[in-house]
């Protein structure tokens, strides 16, 4: 049976979302049109040998969105889902994502449809590369820099980087980020997306009238963003963790749970689910836990119309991408509840994997403290950009941050001019 999150095209909802920006800046129809098509889009169909013998054909795709301020930038997922829509959505977001913390960017993603848990590390390893060698005309540092997505990682870029690198016939670190720190990765770029979102949270939470320190949590999603976020939240912070789920369900203790040995039940059980001294609760239940900030980091529309009403928290913080539909947003803005967006909160993962690319570029690299220090200095000023557009434009945070990273990119467009 379709869900309602299943039957949504993510392209669509992306493109209304231009729409809502756009009739607030009064951009001309022109314009519009550039902001609502990728530039371009690669789809290819390749073999790929089985362990058991044999061949089967995959179909993967490379969707670069904008490229007015600079090379596109976005990972790469592998999933049994993956759609063109898809990509393009992740593609546009990744645009306004990169403009929204001023990155010198554009927004590109890409995907392969497969299943990868039933792929043994060979296969994976020939499909990665063929892909990666399909692709490679339109990749390059100065042209669209990949990264790991879902069910991609540092391994995967690994892959690309010696394929890429095989092919032009010399080693070309910066071809994708999220590499292993051998072969050119950044300090800090595992725990960017959790520490951005964190330090995002810290900034807004005195403008949402609440305090971090003894403030509660909600994190659906105890992955690699949503468990750093609560780890640093509970460590640095001396937030109290309540609630975290993962995609077997949820843990729930209005007395606290810490994050680390949760994080240890979950590697030795594989799931967050019957962690002693904790009542188990839904993925559901979780977003209307009565908390002071939820974390969505887990899966794209999980709050709609049907459950706004029913979110007890003052700040959500997206550390997913398209956690929140555009009806929600309304509601949760009517009743005063603070939606730090997923192209600003989550965006420290593009953050550290720009300084990764920096540092690759010119053969130098930075210490952890300055990877961190840079990276808490683009969100505290990010954050406040988009919080003055807010005020300004007497918007909630979402449609402010669409503004301030749709207007730098016409911006760009306008100054560049149309070619030829």
């Amino acid at each position: 049976m379709a869900t309602e999150a299943s039957t949504i095209n993510p392209f669509e909802t992306a493109k209304r979302q231009v729409d809502i920006v756009a009739d607030l800046l009064g951009l001309d129809s022109g314009v519009r049109e550039i902001l609502k098509h990728p530039k371009r889009e690669l789809t290819v169909n390749f073999p790929v040998r089985m362990d058991k013998g044999g061949y089967k054909v995959f179909t993967g795709y490379r969707v670069q969105y904008n490229m007015a301020r600079g090379p596109t930038k976005g990972g790469i997922r592998y999933h049994p889902q993956v759609t063109l829509d898809e990509v393009r959505a992740l593609a546009a977001w990744m645009t306004w994502k990169c403009a929204v913390v001023n990155l010198p960017y554009g927004g590109g993603k890409g995907g392969v449809i497969c299943d990868p848990k039933h792929m043994s590390q060979d296969e994976l390893q020939r499909l990665t590369r063929r892909y990666a060698s399909e692709i490679a005309p339109i990749i390059g540092p100065e042209m669209d820099i990949p990264a790991p997505d879902v069910y991609t990682d540092s391994q995967t870029m690994a892959w690309i980087m010696d394929t890429y690198s095989m092919q032009k016939g010399y080693s070309v670190p910066g071809v994708v980020t999220g590499k292993p720190i051998s072969l050119g990765g950044s300090e800090g770029r595992g725990e960017a997306t959790g520490r951005g979102c964190s330090y995002v949270i810290r900034e807004a939470a005195p403008h949402a009238g609440i305090r971090v320190k003894g403030g509660t949590v909600a994190v659906q999603g105890f992955g690699n963003a949503g468990s750093i976020a609560a780890k640093l939240l509970h460590d640095e912070q001396g937030a109290v963790i309540v609630a975290v789920s993962d995609s077997k369900g949820g843990i729930y203790n209005a007395g606290g749970l810490n994050p680390h040995t949760v994080e240890e039940h979950k590697h030795k059980t594989g799931s967050v689910v019957g962690f002693p001294g904790a009542k188990s609760i839904t993925n559901e239940e979780i977003l209307e836990t009565k908390c002071d900030i939820l974390i969505p980091a887990a899966l794209e529309n999980q709050i709609s119309k049907k459950n706004a009403d029913k979110v007890q928290a003052k700040i959500v913080a997206e550390a997913a991408n398209g956690p929140t539909l555009p009806e929600a947003d309304t509601i949760l803005h009517e009743r005063k509840v603070t939606v730090l967006p997923d192209i600003l909160a989550n965006a420290g993962g593009v953050t550290v994997s720009y300084f990764e690319w920096a540092q690759d570029i010119s053969g130098y690299f930075w210490p952890l403290a300055e990877v961190n220090q840079k990276l808490e200095n683009v969100m505290v000023r990010s954050y406040a950009d988009v919080h003055k557009v807010a005020e300004e434009r007497h918007v909630h945070n979402r449609t402010a941050a669409y503004v301030l990273a749709i207007q730098r990119v016409v911006d760009a467009i306008n100054i560049r001019g149309i070619y030829p």
